[in-house]
């Protein structure tokens, strides 16, 4: 079986829909539930869930596909309460991460709309409140984004005692782990430029594999197994398919944020630009430019008033460094070494096919 032709049957995606209709009830149920208890606190907090549910309810689901996926190879039922709370759970964790991220970049827009913390600055405006309309926006926002990250530890323990242990351990891990990756970026941000060059590359890969691929893809359908009983080494067989997916996943991601269209994007051009995020692009980048080409780099990447003409240079010295072929070649090499795996894990045809459809649309997307 080639896994970059494989195509779910037309059963496999009836069953994919309804585990999705499952996860979104399951969240607008929860959610109801918190918008009835804060409203107890007080009517105005309300606009705390509303922020979270937009976010909750919206996306592609990847990762509670993957969860599921992983659940249904390791031989777990297809409408089984675990894995759809599992599945809830880890889009509560993304929703957070989104609000948390979108402060941390300085992001305005997500999905084109508002980002959480614009929307609470648009707050604060609107009601002509006194003293700072940014700082209440991220302030604000920052205190959903933690309420999100309660909601998502509720949810997964909401699980009860059934789940193996080792599905625990994931979770608690992906937590670990995409906050310390959080860091590894902000601090690359300003440190990069101090560095050597010639680790630049390096240094952003560990940022995308702890920030990003693993609670992109290898944590989802691992705890996935993990829940369904899956052996240790079944489950390092999902780690040597999804690990690589993620990064390459990362890597399709970063080049969508400088070349991406925005209007597939729902991001401003050039995005990544002005937020000033070294990525494994950036790295290519300044280790291949002249000096000229690598001082212009490092001086403007990162300027929130970069001009279009600013950043059409800026793309320009990437493609003529040889930055986005190289990127895209890596994306091509992880996305084989994945597919590989796939072709190798012990899962009936149908899963087979449901992963290898997730991942193809995951390193090929526009948006």
């Amino acid at each position: 079986m080639t896994a970059f032709a494989a195509t779910p049957k037309e059963s496999t995606a009836v069953e994919q829909d309804a585990f999705v209709a499952a996860v979104a009830v399951k969240l607008k149920d929860f959610l109801a539930e918190k918008s009835a208890l804060l409203a107890g606190i007080s009517p105005d907090s309300l606009v705390l869930v509303d922020s979270i549910a937009a976010l909750a309810t919206g996306g592609k689901r990847m990762r509670a596909l993957l969860c599921y996926w992983g659940w249904r190879g390791a031989g777990g039922a297809p409408d089984a309460a675990e894995v759809i709370m599992a599945g809830a759970a880890l889009e509560l964790f993304q929703a957070a991460a989104l609000i948390h991220d979108d402060i941390i970049d300085r992001s305005d827009t997500r999905r084109g709309g508002p980002s959480v913390h614009r929307q609470f600055g648009t707050l604060h405006a609107a009601n002509g409140w006194s003293l700072d309309e940014e700082r209440f926006g991220h302030a604000a926002a920052i205190l959903a984004g933690d309420l999100c990250l309660s909601f998502s530890e509720e949810m997964f323990a909401a699980i009860g005692t059934g789940p193996d242990s080792r599905a625990r351990a994931v979770f608690n891990l992906m937590r670990t782990e995409v906050m310390a990756g959080q860091y590894l970026d902000i601090l690359e941000e300003v440190s990069g430029p101090a560095k050597p060059h010639s680790t630049a590359v390096a240094r952003a890969a560990a940022i995308i594999r702890f920030k990003s691929a693993k609670y992109s893809s290898e944590h989802p359908l691992v705890l996935g197994g993990a829940l369904a009983g899956a052996s240790p080494e079944f489950l390092e067989g999902y780690s040597a398919f999804a690990l690589p997916l993620g990064e390459a996943f990362q890597l399709r991601d970063d080049v969508l944020g400088v070349f991406g269209d925005p209007a597939q994007t729902g991001k401003p051009a050039g995005d990544d630009l002005r937020e000033g995020k070294r990525t494994v692009l950036v790295g290519l980048t300044i280790d291949a430019a002249g000096e000229t080409d690598r001082e212009f780099v490092d001086s403007h990447l990162g300027r929130q008033d970069l001009s279009d003409a600013e950043i059409d240079k800026l793309c320009s010295i990437i493609v003529g460094s040889g930055a986005l072929a190289g990127t895209e070649a890596m994306i091509s090499e992880l996305s084989a070494s994945a597919f590989a795996a796939l072709d190798g894990l012990p899962i009936d045809d149908e899963v087979s096919a449901a992963l290898s459809a997730l991942g193809r649309g995951a390193v090929s997307r526009t948006s």
